[in-house]
């Protein structure tokens, strides 16, 4: 098989584009295609979600904010201004400091467990046991189901004679606790049922940490004799400190702002023991039709988690 050439005729000229030209021919297509600053064809794509954040987000801090400095309520019609009186009111209100300290006592209990079990079951699920969808599963499915659901469960659980932990406690020869009703006991219970239902999703943040995490390091430590417990306390957990601190971040913002499965399950109670700060807003201002009241109380409470969240950051940023 012969290739085939073709060639110019004798004294013919090939023109070809100097290479000035075609750069200009390309730069002429870029500045077409390219958006101009003042067109504002990027405004037309953001503009619909500048609509709906500000509608549903910023509109309603404004209007809050604004409410916390009047009278309103849901039984007048009629709105005055009083200023930083509901304010006054609410660092007096020794209901605000007791729904405050079950809010914190709460966090406090609830977060480290979430962190440490959830590392725990990452470590578990990460070091090669046989069937990983089925422990990926029941780590995480829990995280799934409705907080509906979740209490609904819980609550069976917590029956004082048909429970399955009074039940446990009759077999093992102990008195009977109330869950639910024990002051004492309350806050723990809710705690048991929040650890239960959202340590997937830690367990998922480490996970997917430790799966990023290089082999180099362990691999060379194990031939260097270390054992697995030396391993994990000197290589692995090292490389998942910045892993733990977003974990402990998030996990004591949310446990701030706990109000769901303590609202269905308990409304509270007993005695007031369990009811948190978002509870006793939702109770003044829908309860006791107290708007205004209700969003100074709320703004107040949004103030404390900026705070905490501000030196969560400054101390975070000490350790890196």
């Amino acid at each position: 098989m012969t290739d085939v050439t073709t060639t110019a005729p004798p004294g013919a000229e090939v023109k070809t584009d100097p290479p000035q030209a075609r750069a200009g021919g390309r730069r002429a297509v870029l500045r077409r295609l390219r958006v101009t600053p003042g067109s504002g064809s990027g405004f037309v794509f953001v503009l619909p979600f500048l609509l709906v954040f500000g509608l549903f987000m910023v509109w309603p801090i404004v209007q809050g904010l604004w409410m916390s400095f009047t009278d309103s309520s849901l039984a007048l019609r009629d709105t005055s201004f009083v200023g930083f009186d509901n304010y006054t009111e609410a660092l007096g209100d020794p209901d605000v400091w007791s729904s405050l300290g079950n809010t914190l006592f709460f966090t406090a209990i609830s977060s480290v467990p979430l962190v440490l079990v959830a590392l725990a079951m990452a470590l578990l699920v990460h070091s090669g046991l046989a069937g990983q969808w089925a422990w990926r599963l029941a780590f995480f499915a829990p995280y799934l189901l409705p907080v509906t659901v979740v209490t609904i469960i819980w609550t069976w659980l917590y029956q004082p004679d048909l429970g399955m932990g009074n039940q446990l406690l009759g077999a093992l020869g102990m008195e009977p606790v109330g869950w639910l009703s024990d002051e004492s006991v309350a806050m723990w219970s809710v705690t048991a049922l929040t650890v239960w239902w959202t340590v997937g999703f830690n367990f998922l943040l480490y996970l997917a940490a430790l799966q990023s995490l290089p082999s180099t390091f362990d691999e060379a430590a194990a031939l260097d004799g270390a054992g697995a417990w030396r391993r994990l306390w000197s290589i692995t957990l090292p490389q998942l400190r910045r892993t733990t601190a977003l974990v402990a971040m998030l996990q004591i913002l949310a446990s701030l702002k706990v109000f769901d499965q303590i609202y269905i399950l308990t409304k509270g109670g007993p005695g007031g023991s369990t009811r948190p700060v978002l509870e006793y807003v939702y109770d003044v201002g829908f309860t006791g039709y107290r708007l205004g009241y209700a969003s100074a109380i709320s703004y107040l409470f949004f103030a404390l988690i900026v705070v905490v969240s501000l030196v969560q950051l400054r101390l975070f940023r000490q350790e890196d």
